[in-house]
């Protein structure tokens, strides 16, 4: 990595990740595998940016350590790469345990449980889900008919238009909003590993 750090892919250790490689990565990976419209690629880490907006719309007053779990969602994909899902189907469980070890890792190292409670894992797959529609919509080509067929109907009252950003930008962009919620999180009373109530993310 940029950092100097060596991450072994096969058993990645949490004191090997640093978020600055994360968001160089990320910011350098581009979504629907650079099939977009605009001069620049919509990257990976806009993405996470999005899905960390829409989940925080979709439940106000979402706590800062989900909305930072929604932020990194896709964060193992600064080593990996953004696979498009027909393609990780066709590779089978091993591929799923790779990205699950190194999604742990991740977790670890940020302070984040290893497996989220099941209402925010819910919350962070429909936001993720609204950005893809969004994505198809404004930047791939798809048509509305065809988005609402894979990916359901948008998040309601949340509007955005998306203008893919040159790589500097858009990792500056995620390692501030990194920042803010990382620190928010810190400060929370109950901790940022702290259990959650299932009904109320």
């Amino acid at each position: 990595m940029l950092s100097g750090r060596r991450l072994d892919l096969i058993d990645p250790s949490p004191l090997d990740i640093e978020i600055e490689d994360i968001a160089q990565g990320l910011a350098r990976v581009a979504r629907w595998n650079g099939q977009t419209t605009g001069e620049h690629g919509f990257s990976v880490a806009q993405h996470c940016l999005l899905v960390e907006e829409i989940a925080g719309n979709l439940r106000p007053g979402l706590a800062a350590r989900w909305r930072l779990a929604a932020l990194l969602h896709d964060a193992s994909e600064y080593v990996i790469g953004d696979m498009i899902s027909p393609f990780k189907a066709a590779l089978g469980l091993n591929y799923k345990a790779f990205e699950h070890r190194l999604e742990a890792a991740i977790h670890i190292r940020f302070g984040l449980p290893l497996t989220l409670p099941g209402p925010v894992s819910v919350l962070i797959k429909q936001a993720d889900r609204a950005s893809a529609y969004l994505e198809a919509t404004q930047l791939a080509g798809f048509s509305i008919a065809e988005s609402l067929q894979f990916f359901g109907a948008p998040a309601r009252g949340f509007h955005a238009s998306l203008d893919p950003l040159p790589a500097c930008e858009a990792q500056e962009l995620f390692l501030a909003r990194f920042r803010a919620l990382f620190d928010a999180a810190g400060q929370d009373p109950t901790g940022i590993t702290a259990d959650l109530d299932a009904s109320r993310p």
